[in-house]
């Protein structure tokens, strides 16, 4: 059931659902129950690791927390920065760490960005996704519960992260068609789900700029790229927005939130009042605890 939720900061937190026209004050839902995986650990210097030819662009670090679990879940980051190269996944270091302090495996990715070539960096996460499997297994002993992986992006990685909860439903010529690595949930911050909605009524030039056009000249392009084309995908979405987003409209997030509700899939948008789109970067920012608690809840849950 999609539902949409307002972040409200009073004296304490209040959340709104609103369900059509009626609007309930409930109190937070409650974490999930941790597994006895999900133990909370200071976790260890990651590691970096190399899961493709690029030594500057296909790499990743991997933080482990230090729990003494022997199966824990792991959560691929993905950063955003518009798609360009002079953004790199440093930014996402304190975001992967914190995440990791709960005692959760985090995979913070690079890839390869302002190519010209835009299936490059769609063939990049797949691959780092996949190297779950393999290289990133190996680097963490055997530990990593590949039953309980999950995916998070903010921005354009938000579109990316949402993009690999979808990859399946691909045709086979496509990348990232028929995964070994199927992520459990996605949680996406001020994620681009609608490309050709933000190329053609959110006036979004980095879109056209990352899929060589506007929706009317490379529409095959656009469908690939854009999550909203994907529908369903048997996939659990969170997708936490700010209503005082200038650069993604929160639009995108309640639009696809209402749409994977209607073909089925399980989906909500969190709105945060006055949060902008850096404010997921923010440690000290509601939009940034939203965010690890979600993240937190989806790792912890088994079933």
């Amino acid at each position: 059931m999609r539902s949409t939720r307002f972040l409200v900061l009073l004296a304490t937190f209040v959340v709104l659902l609103g369900c059509s026209n009626t609007v309930v004050h409930s109190s937070p839902p409650p974490i999930a129950t941790p597994s006895p995986a999900l133990v909370p650990a200071l976790s260890d210097r990651p590691i970096r690791l190399l899961y493709g030819p690029d030594r500057e662009d296909n790499v990743g670090d991997l933080y482990l927390p230090d729990n003494g679990a022997d199966k824990i879940p792991v959560v691929v980051m993905v950063h955003g920065g518009g798609w360009q190269q002079q953004f790199g996944m440093t930014y996402f270091d304190p975001i992967a760490q914190a995440v990791a302090d709960r005692g959760i495996a985090v995979w913070n990715i690079e890839y390869r960005r302002g190519t010209g070539n835009f299936r490059d960096t769609l063939a990049d996460v797949d691959n780092a996704t996949e190297a779950l499997a393999n290289t990133v297994q190996e680097a963490a002993g055997g530990r990593l519960d590949l039953d309980r992986v999950h995916v998070a992006g903010h921005s354009a990685g938000g579109q990316l992260a949402a993009w690999l909860a979808g990859r399946h439903t691909l045709d086979a010529s496509a990348p990232g068609a028929t995964p070994r690595i199927m992520p459990r949930t996605a949680t996406i911050m001020a994620g681009v789900f609608d490309m050709a909605r933000a190329a053609n009524i959110g006036g979004d030039t980095l879109v056209p700029a990352f899929l060589g056009g506007m929706p009317q000249q490379v529409p095959d392009r656009y469908q690939l790229a854009s999550p909203i084309e994907h529908l369903p995908i048997g996939v659990e979405v969170t997708a936490i927005h700010g209503d005082a987003d200038r650069t993604v409209s929160v639009n995108q997030s309640t639009a696809y939130a209402d749409a994977a509700t209607a073909a089925g899939d399980t989906a909500e948008a969190i709105i945060v009042p006055g949060a902008g789109h850096s404010a997921f970067t923010d440690q000290g920012s509601m939009a940034w605890r939203t965010t690890i608690d979600v993240i937190a809840a989806h790792a912890a849950t088994l079933g």
